[in-house]
């Protein structure tokens, strides 16, 4: 799948959410949005990457953004990792995986030294416009918001 470049206008998308609601990504036009694609709830990786955005959740805020995580779970998965690991912000499911491909987060990627198709970790930064300001493919979870903060100088 072909992935997302700076100044692409971001695919538009609904999406049902853990707390049984749903988010779509033209709402929330007017704001900048971290949109971040994840493999699977509760496992190691993912888990270290939702906690980050959680606990730098306020100062991502205060700079203007919203963060929304997208995986492939189910939403009852979803929901469960929420109440386990108190997030704060979105969660939506893609089952279908349209959203992952639409914004190149699915395909081939080398897991533990083999080829699989799956979810690609991914990062997206959209605009106040719907354009997208950044794009980080293939990111680890370790350090991602960090880095992430440091790329966008929030402070």
């Amino acid at each position: 799948m072909p992935r997302l470049a700076v100044g692409d206008i971001a695919p538009d998308f609904t999406l049902q959410t853990a707390d049984g609601g749903s988010v779509t990504l033209s709402d929330l036009r007017g704001r900048h949005v971290i949109v971040y694609f994840y493999p699977a709830a509760m496992t190691p990786g993912c888990t270290t990457q939702a906690c980050d955005f959680r606990d730098n959740l306020a100062s991502l805020q205060a700079a203007g953004y919203a963060v929304v995580g997208v995986s492939p779970d189910a939403l009852p998965a979803l929901a469960k990792f929420v109440a386990a690991e108190h997030l704060t912000f979105p969660l939506a499911s893609d089952p279908e995986r349209s959203v992952l491909e639409g914004w190149g987060a699915w395909g081939e990627k080398s897991l533990y030294g083999k080829t699989v198709t799956g979810v690609i970790r991914s990062t997206v930064v959209v605009d106040p416009e719907g354009r997208v300001q950044l794009a980080q493919y293939n990111v680890k979870a370790t350090g991602h918001v960090a880095k992430l903060r440091r790329d966008l100088k929030v402070v």
